[in-house]
């Protein structure tokens, strides 16, 4: 399949760009301002305040949730006064308590892994932050973002039809491509999208903002979400429910702590003693079990997902091949896509689609997404539901 590359904003439009306060954000205004469009910056307000434990002085440094936020946009709107540059904050926080955190928790409970960086782009960068651009009547040509990834359409019909979406395609730097957590934003909201850092690496982008003297590069990077340490933070909303840690066979091997706290290929903090490493091979929500098991039995060679999002809706008639990602570390891997029949007793959101790798993959999490590529643009995508082992 072959694809083109949509064109940057040319000078003279009018561009809204999603800033945080970063490097990657800061430098993507600067040049489209020095490029001559019409620059409007806008920073999502999440922090809500609400979270128990801060009473004790901890703070969620550099994190996207947290009480930093109020450093952040005071660093925007400097940033933004230097340059001339029109600026607003728009308030998201329920959009993301609803969206992102309560979804996050009920995953977990629910012996799931969420992404919560994938719901985040979906429902709240380019959801609710829309919205709220929207409702302040800003008329522009562009949103764009410091995402590492770029917009194409296919210059054919996609999977045989005359459709030709906007979709995501890997960044030149493969080293801080973020396109696995972009699947499931719709080719509707991508027209108007780009992502001028798509061709520009990491380093570059230090050496450009230092030249410019922007006080972003010298700024560590965010952390996406908030800190491991502060989850039992936000999971105080409800108690834990503690059950058995077992093996494949059903041998108890000791007590967890409630099943939120752990997640498939986790290795620590598990609390059993062994000959031999152990690892989270499943969690069992119904029966509130989490299973152990050696390092090989995490191998998978097939998974079901379902939730699909396909590019302009556009869903394949029959059985596909592509390069997938079960997470955003992993590395692609050929396989072989076709649809699923639910078995009795099973339930999907939407039609579910088998994925045979052609290389077994390890700790394959169910709640976490597998994203298809094709020669690099994203063909579709959804949330793991069930895993076959070797």
């Amino acid at each position: 399949m072959k694809f083109i590359d949509q064109n940057l904003p040319e000078a003279g439009t009018t561009v809204v760009v999603g800033l945080s306060g970063g490097v990657d954000s800061t430098l993507t205004a600067l040049l489209l301002k020095e490029k001559g469009c019409r620059v409007i910056c806008v920073t999502m307000s999440l922090w809500d305040g609400k979270l128990p434990g801060l009473e004790d002085g901890k703070t969620f440094h550099d994190s996207c949730y947290g009480p930093g936020e109020i450093e952040d946009i005071e660093t925007c709107k400097k940033f933004c006064a230097e340059h001339d540059i029109e600026y607003h904050v728009i308030d998201v926080k329920k959009a993301y308590h609803d969206e992102v955190l309560e979804y996050f928790k009920a995953e977990y409970r629910a012996g799931r892994t969420p992404n919560p960086c994938i719901r985040c782009n979906r429902y709240i960068k380019f959801g609710a932050l829309h919205l709220g651009i929207r409702q302040l009547n800003i008329d522009y040509d562009y949103f764009c973002t410091g995402h590492y990834a770029k917009i194409v359409r296919p210059e054919n019909g996609l999977f045989g039809s005359d459709s030709k979406p906007c979709m995501i395609h890997t960044a030149m730097d493969q080293s801080k491509d973020q396109t696995y957590f972009l699947y499931r934003v719709p080719s509707d909201i991508l027209e108007k999208v780009r992502f001028p850092l798509a061709e520009i690496p990491k380093k570059e982008v230090f050496r450009m903002a230092r030249e410019r003297g922007l006080a972003a590069a010298d700024r560590e990077e965010s952390q996406d979400f908030i800190p491991e340490e502060y989850f039992d933070m936000l999971f105080s909303d409800k108690p834990s429910v503690p059950g058995d840690i077992i093996d494949l066979d059903g041998k108890v091997l000791g007590k967890h702590r409630g099943i939120e706290h752990y997640t498939v290929g986790q290795r620590r903090g598990l609390g059993v003693s062994s000959a031999h490493p152990l690892y989270v091979h499943s969690i069992d929500a119904k029966n509130n079990l989490v299973v152990l098991a050696s390092n090989d039995d995490l191998n998978s060679s097939a998974l079901v997902a379902d939730d699909f999002v396909w590019p302009g809706n556009v869903e394949p008639s029959g059985c596909i091949e592509a390069f997938v990602k079960i997470r955003l570390a992993s590395k692609p891997v050929k396989a072989f896509i076709e649809r699923y029949q639910a078995a009795e007793g099973e339930s999907f959101v939407g039609q579910p689609w088998k994925i045979v790798f052609e290389t077994p993959q390890r700790a394959v999490a169910p709640g976490q997404s597998v994203v298809m590529y094709d020669d690099g643009v994203i063909i579709g995508g959804g949330i793991i539901s069930k895993t076959f082992p070797v």
